[in-house]
């Protein structure tokens, strides 16, 4: 069997806390694919933030929601957690691409600097902002976990599996 090898150039990373992932995410991962042979969506272990999901959760759902999505996304795409310095796990990765989500303006700004601070410390990889389509606009992990809280229906804001995951932590969270 020939194993593929794949060119460094064009490999990307979506690094993302991803609790819980949601269309936005996927539609940003699809349009990723499009731009990279080989996409590894890298999730932030980020405790600080206290997650809803532990990072093996957030890794499954990824998994899980990619399976669902099937096709030519979820075999170029693999997920992977990650606790280092965003540079450091592209470098690891061979990657030279990192693309990152915009849902508005507001957004712009920190990942303006974001940018530019990953671009001093990694001059060989760049950054590419892909804009979320008009249908994902508002759409944000935080929005979701709150309506869902609330007793509010998040099925087009998720994928199947992530509404699934949710429903069992908020029903685990009453008792």
């Amino acid at each position: 069997m020939v194993e593929k090898t794949i060119d460094p150039d064009r490999i990307g990373i979506y690094p993302g806390t991803f609790d819980p992932v949601t269309q936005g995410h996927m539609d940003i991962i699809r349009r990723a694919t499009r731009i990279v042979d080989h996409l590894i969506v890298g999730v932030a272990i980020n405790a600080g933030k206290g997650p809803m999901f532990s990072v093996e959760e957030r890794c499954e759902l990824v998994r899980e929601s990619l399976k669902a999505a099937g096709g030519e996304v979820a075999a170029r795409t693999e997920v992977k957690p990650f606790g280092s310095l965003l540079m450091h796990f592209a470098a690891e990765n061979h990657s030279s691409v990192i693309i990152r989500g915009l849902r508005a303006v507001s957004d712009f700004e920190y990942e303006f600097q974001m940018a530019g601070m990953n671009a001093r410390l990694a001059p060989n990889i760049e950054t590419v902002f892909l804009m979320a389509s008009d249908k994902q606009q508002f759409v944000s992990s935080r929005f979701v976990k709150e309506i869902a809280r609330l007793g509010g229906s998040v099925t087009e804001f998720v994928p199947a599996p992530v509404l699934q995951a949710l429903q069992q932590k908020l029903a685990q969270e009453k008792e």
